[in-house]
């Protein structure tokens, strides 16, 4: 595969940490970029003394102008942006009566428009280039619902219908545009949510998924590697479950 330069967020840990990774490995220069700026630097630090191409820069994807100049550091160092990940997001657990403006705010700067600021920061260089992958990582709970998640349910719905939108604005640009929805993976943050009492656990909710095991961060970048590349081209607007089984 001919290197590109590719930019993952929420790079840090978990499944943007795999598939920063993955897209390494596949040969293309990475951007990492991640709300945590010393674990994010440690991931970038990582690849580039297994001799990857790597960038790390710290970031919060609901900051505007912050994700311009994230875009344009990325641009300096390593050259025009031509694929995009965008996996950086949060969790929240709330009753429906509790969730506060301030957590419904933050919910979605943080999941859905920190999607389209990321995008809209990088689809001028794709236009340039007349080629261009973007992978949005949403979620099974915007197809299923979930219980105490209706901001987050709500924020990676929103995702799913950018993606099918952008997807359709774009393709005349040779510009693909696809989501993977993951059901329960095995993640930092699955770990901590278990760990407080917000779900009943990984383990204990891997018995449901039919082929009886979590995810990891590998089964979502394996697939997101694919989307990204040239043999994915006339796959775009789609919603790519990668999920076990669970939702089919």
């Amino acid at each position: 595969m001919s290197g590109r330069v590719a930019v993952v967020t929420g790079a840090a840990s978990g499944i943007g940490l795999g598939i920063a990774r993955q897209l390494a490995a596949d040969g293309h220069a990475v951007g990492l970029l991640d709300y945590q700026g010393d674990a994010v630097e440690a991931a970038a630090a990582a690849l580039r003394k297994d001799g990857r191409s790597a960038l790390a820069v710290q970031l919060d994807v609901s900051d505007w102008s912050g994700v311009r100049r994230a875009f344009e550091q990325v641009r300096a160092k390593l050259g025009p942006v031509t694929i995009l990940v965008t996996s950086a997001g949060i969790d929240s657990f709330d009753a429906v009566l509790d969730i506060t403006p301030e957590i419904w705010n933050r919910v979605l700067a943080v999941n859905l428009t920190g999607t389209f600021t990321c995008a809209q920061a990088a689809i001028p260089d794709m236009m340039t280039a007349r080629w261009g992958r973007i992978v949005t990582i949403s979620s099974s709970s915007a197809q299923s619902g979930a219980p105490r998640m209706a901001h987050y349910a709500a924020s990676k719905g929103g995702v799913i219908g950018l993606t099918k939108t952008l997807a359709r604005e774009l393709a005349p640009h040779g510009i693909t545009v696809n989501t993977i929805p993951p059901a329960l993976v095995d993640t930092p943050m699955a770990r901590k949510a278990e760990s407080i009492g917000d779900i009943a656990g990984v383990d204990a909710m891997a018995k449901v998924i039919p082929l009886a095991r979590a995810g990891t961060p590998a089964d979502i970048a394996d697939a997101c590697s694919f989307l990204c590349s040239d043999r994915a081209g006339y796959i775009t607007g789609q919603v790519i479950g990668v999920n076990g089984g669970m939702y089919i």
